[in-house]
């Protein structure tokens, strides 16, 4: 049987981090999807417009060649994501785990045999270090 994986993100500045987590993910199903947040979701949850234009960012994600499917993800409710869409797997970042928000989601999710996977944060690198980094040679 076809195994789906989701994830999701914002995929501002593209970057080895974003890289690794979809490389990753690919080993662990048969077909990934990937959630592109959008600019006024990213506004209302984190006060940051992405440098990269949406329609951009999922040209880029949808170019990666472990990735089988782009979707705009355009809310942070992953019982409708999963509605949709009928994954079986959800890969996340290790930063979550724990966090009362996703214990309620694994909960809610194992009721319908999705598993949640937690990946590594990419501490090296990340789109607010590059951001930072450009805001500082910009001055």
């Amino acid at each position: 049987m076809k195994k789906i994986g989701y994830t999701t993100g914002v995929f501002d500045m593209f970057h080895i981090g974003h890289l690794n987590v979809l490389k990753r993910a690919r080993l662990e199903c048969d077909y990934l999807i990937v959630g592109v947040t959008s600019d006024e979701l990213s506004m209302s949850a984190k006060n940051k417009k992405p440098i990269i234009p949406f329609n951009e960012r999922m040209d880029i994600v949808e170019a990666i060649k472990f990735v089988d499917e782009v979707v705009p993800q355009t809310n942070y409710d992953k019982m409708e994501a999963w509605n949709n869409l009928k994954f079986d797997l959800m890969f996340v970042g290790d930063d979550w785990k724990g966090t009362e928000k996703w214990n309620q989601i694994e909960k809610e999710f194992g009721e319908v045999g999705v598993e949640i996977m937690y990946f590594p944060y990419t501490t090296h690198t990340s789109s607010t270090i590059l951001r930072q980094a450009l805001g500082d040679l910009a001055k």
